[in-house]
Protein backbone atom coordinates (compact mmCIF):
# COMPACT_ATOMS: atom_id res chain seq x y z
CA UNK A 1 0.00 0.00 0.00
CA UNK A 2 2.87 2.38 0.81
CA UNK A 3 4.45 1.58 -2.57
CA UNK A 4 1.12 2.14 -4.36
CA UNK A 5 0.68 5.56 -2.76
CA UNK A 6 4.30 6.51 -3.50
CA UNK A 7 3.81 5.56 -7.17
CA UNK A 8 0.60 7.60 -7.39
CA UNK A 9 2.62 10.66 -6.35
CA UNK A 10 5.51 9.86 -8.71
CA UNK A 11 7.84 8.79 -5.87
CA UNK A 12 10.13 5.92 -6.87
CA UNK A 13 12.60 6.03 -3.95
CA UNK A 14 11.40 5.92 -0.33
CA UNK A 15 14.03 6.70 2.32
CA UNK A 16 12.70 3.96 4.57
CA UNK A 17 12.76 1.79 6.58
CA UNK A 18 14.63 2.94 9.67
CA UNK A 19 16.61 -0.15 10.75
CA UNK A 20 18.04 1.50 13.84
CA UNK A 21 17.44 -0.51 17.02
CA UNK A 22 15.97 2.02 19.45
CA UNK A 23 18.11 0.97 22.42
CA UNK A 24 18.57 4.40 24.04
CA UNK A 25 15.47 5.98 25.68
CA UNK A 26 17.20 9.39 25.48
CA UNK A 27 17.58 9.18 21.68
CA UNK A 28 16.29 12.55 20.38
CA UNK A 29 15.86 11.60 16.72
CA UNK A 30 15.01 7.90 16.23
CA UNK A 31 12.29 7.00 18.76
CA UNK A 32 9.07 5.74 17.18
CA UNK A 33 10.65 5.87 13.71
CA UNK A 34 12.26 2.56 14.73
CA UNK A 35 10.45 -0.79 14.77
CA UNK A 36 11.55 -1.07 18.42
CA UNK A 37 14.30 -2.13 20.78
CA UNK A 38 14.51 -5.82 19.78
CA UNK A 39 17.06 -6.38 16.96
CA UNK A 40 15.23 -9.50 15.70
CA UNK A 41 11.91 -7.64 15.49
CA UNK A 42 13.53 -4.64 13.77
CA UNK A 43 15.12 -7.06 11.27
CA UNK A 44 11.90 -8.96 10.58
CA UNK A 45 9.65 -5.93 10.16
CA UNK A 46 12.27 -3.91 8.32
CA UNK A 47 12.77 -6.65 5.74
CA UNK A 48 9.00 -7.15 5.36
CA UNK A 49 8.42 -3.41 4.85
CA UNK A 50 11.25 -3.24 2.31
CA UNK A 51 9.96 -6.24 0.38
CA UNK A 52 6.53 -4.59 0.23
CA UNK A 53 8.02 -1.43 -1.24
CA UNK A 54 10.16 -3.25 -3.77
CA UNK A 55 7.37 -5.63 -4.81
CA UNK A 56 5.48 -2.44 -5.64
CA UNK A 57 8.40 -1.08 -7.70
CA UNK A 58 9.59 1.52 -5.18
CA UNK A 59 13.21 1.45 -4.02
CA UNK A 60 13.65 0.87 -0.29
CA UNK A 61 16.54 2.59 1.49
CA UNK A 62 17.47 1.12 4.88
CA UNK A 63 18.98 3.56 7.35
CA UNK A 64 21.00 4.83 9.26
CA UNK A 65 23.95 2.46 8.79
CA UNK A 66 25.75 1.29 10.92
CA UNK A 67 23.04 2.14 13.48
CA UNK A 68 21.77 5.37 15.06
CA UNK A 69 19.72 3.70 17.81
CA UNK A 70 22.01 4.09 20.83
CA UNK A 71 22.75 7.81 20.65
CA UNK A 72 21.67 10.79 22.72
CA UNK A 73 22.69 13.30 20.03
CA UNK A 74 20.76 14.23 16.87
CA UNK A 75 23.07 14.02 13.83
CA UNK A 76 21.19 16.96 12.28
CA UNK A 77 22.77 19.10 15.01
CA UNK A 78 26.12 17.45 15.88
CA UNK A 79 28.13 14.27 15.29
CA UNK A 80 26.90 11.45 17.58
CA UNK A 81 29.26 8.75 18.87
CA UNK A 82 28.21 5.11 19.12
CA UNK A 83 30.43 3.53 21.78
CA UNK A 84 29.46 -0.11 21.23
CA UNK A 85 32.22 -2.69 20.92
CA UNK A 86 32.31 -4.84 17.79
CA UNK A 87 30.44 -7.76 19.39
CA UNK A 88 27.58 -5.47 20.45
CA UNK A 89 27.52 -3.83 17.02
CA UNK A 90 27.26 -7.26 15.37
CA UNK A 91 24.46 -8.54 17.59
CA UNK A 92 22.40 -5.33 17.83
CA UNK A 93 23.14 -2.48 15.42
CA UNK A 94 24.39 -4.34 12.35
CA UNK A 95 21.98 -7.29 12.57
CA UNK A 96 18.99 -5.64 10.81
CA UNK A 97 21.25 -4.36 8.02
CA UNK A 98 22.78 -7.82 7.54
CA UNK A 99 19.30 -9.35 7.34
CA UNK A 100 18.29 -6.68 4.79
CA UNK A 101 21.39 -7.45 2.70
CA UNK A 102 20.85 -11.21 2.97
CA UNK A 103 17.26 -10.71 1.74
CA UNK A 104 18.66 -9.22 -1.50
CA UNK A 105 17.22 -5.75 -0.94
CA UNK A 106 18.43 -2.69 -2.73
CA UNK A 107 19.81 0.32 -0.90
CA UNK A 108 21.46 1.51 2.32
CA UNK A 109 21.80 5.04 3.70
CA UNK A 110 24.98 5.60 5.70
CA UNK A 111 24.58 7.93 8.66
CA UNK A 112 26.75 10.67 10.10
CA UNK A 113 27.96 8.68 13.12
CA UNK A 114 31.32 8.30 14.80
CA UNK A 115 31.84 4.61 15.63
CA UNK A 116 35.28 4.15 17.21
CA UNK A 117 35.08 0.33 17.15
CA UNK A 118 34.86 0.54 13.35
CA UNK A 119 36.99 3.62 12.64
CA UNK A 120 39.17 5.02 15.42
CA UNK A 121 39.72 8.31 13.55
CA UNK A 122 36.28 9.69 14.48
CA UNK A 123 35.42 10.18 10.80
CA UNK A 124 31.64 10.08 10.25
CA UNK A 125 30.53 6.71 8.85
CA UNK A 126 29.23 8.48 5.73
CA UNK A 127 32.79 9.62 4.95
CA UNK A 128 34.67 6.59 6.28
CA UNK A 129 36.07 4.11 3.75
CA UNK A 130 36.53 1.63 6.61
CA UNK A 131 32.78 1.70 7.29
CA UNK A 132 31.22 2.40 3.88
CA UNK A 133 33.46 0.23 1.70
CA UNK A 134 35.41 -2.17 3.92
CA UNK A 135 32.53 -3.08 6.26
CA UNK A 136 29.32 -2.57 4.25
CA UNK A 137 30.61 -3.69 0.86
CA UNK A 138 33.45 -6.01 1.92
CA UNK A 139 32.51 -7.79 5.14
CA UNK A 140 28.73 -7.62 4.84
CA UNK A 141 28.57 -8.27 1.09
CA UNK A 142 26.29 -5.39 0.07
CA UNK A 143 26.18 -4.82 -3.70
CA UNK A 144 23.34 -2.29 -3.99
CA UNK A 145 23.18 1.51 -3.94
CA UNK A 146 24.77 3.46 -1.09
CA UNK A 147 23.24 6.83 -0.21
CA UNK A 148 24.65 9.34 2.26
CA UNK A 149 22.38 10.98 4.80
CA UNK A 150 21.83 14.67 4.05
CA UNK A 151 25.20 16.37 3.74
CA UNK A 152 23.90 19.72 5.01
CA UNK A 153 23.47 18.13 8.46
CA UNK A 154 25.84 19.31 11.19
CA UNK A 155 27.09 15.74 11.74
CA UNK A 156 28.47 15.63 8.18
CA UNK A 157 31.87 17.07 9.14
CA UNK A 158 34.97 16.41 7.04
CA UNK A 159 38.49 17.80 6.88
CA UNK A 160 37.83 18.44 3.17
CA UNK A 161 34.68 18.94 1.11
CA UNK A 162 32.19 16.41 2.49
CA UNK A 163 30.84 15.42 -0.95
CA UNK A 164 34.36 14.55 -2.10
CA UNK A 165 34.98 12.67 1.17
CA UNK A 166 31.73 10.67 0.82
CA UNK A 167 32.49 9.67 -2.78
CA UNK A 168 35.99 8.59 -1.80
CA UNK A 169 34.52 6.54 1.07
CA UNK A 170 32.34 4.63 -1.39
CA UNK A 171 28.99 6.44 -1.56
CA UNK A 172 27.02 6.25 -4.82
CA UNK A 173 24.42 8.95 -4.14
CA UNK A 174 25.04 12.24 -2.32
CA UNK A 175 21.99 13.70 -0.59
CA UNK A 176 21.17 17.21 0.56
CA UNK A 177 24.30 19.18 -0.29
CA UNK A 178 24.51 22.47 1.61
CA UNK A 179 25.89 24.25 -1.46
CA UNK A 180 25.32 22.27 -4.69
CA UNK A 181 27.26 24.53 -7.09
CA UNK A 182 30.28 24.77 -4.76
CA UNK A 183 30.18 21.04 -4.00
CA UNK A 184 29.95 20.10 -7.69
CA UNK A 185 33.01 22.28 -8.37
CA UNK A 186 34.87 20.52 -5.54
CA UNK A 187 33.98 17.08 -6.96
CA UNK A 188 35.07 18.11 -10.47
CA UNK A 189 38.36 19.49 -9.10
CA UNK A 190 38.98 16.20 -7.27
CA UNK A 191 38.28 14.24 -10.48
CA UNK A 192 40.62 16.43 -12.55
CA UNK A 193 43.34 16.01 -9.90
CA UNK A 194 42.93 12.22 -9.99
CA UNK A 195 41.85 12.09 -6.36
CA UNK A 196 38.52 10.63 -7.47
CA UNK A 197 39.27 8.22 -10.32
CA UNK A 198 37.29 7.63 -13.50
CA UNK A 199 36.78 4.03 -12.32
CA UNK A 200 35.06 5.28 -9.13
CA UNK A 201 32.76 7.53 -11.14
CA UNK A 202 31.89 4.71 -13.57
CA UNK A 203 31.06 2.41 -10.65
Amino acid sequence: EMARECRLMGIHVNFAPVLDVNSNPSNPVIGYRSFGEDPARVSRLGVAYSRGLEDGNVLSVSKHFPGHGDTSVDSHKALPTVDHDRTTLNTIDLLPFQQYIDAGLSSVMVGHLSVPALDKSGTPASMSKKITTDLLRGEMGFEGLIFTDALAMKGAKASENNCVAALMAGADMLLGSASPAKDLDAVMTAIKAGKITDKMIEE
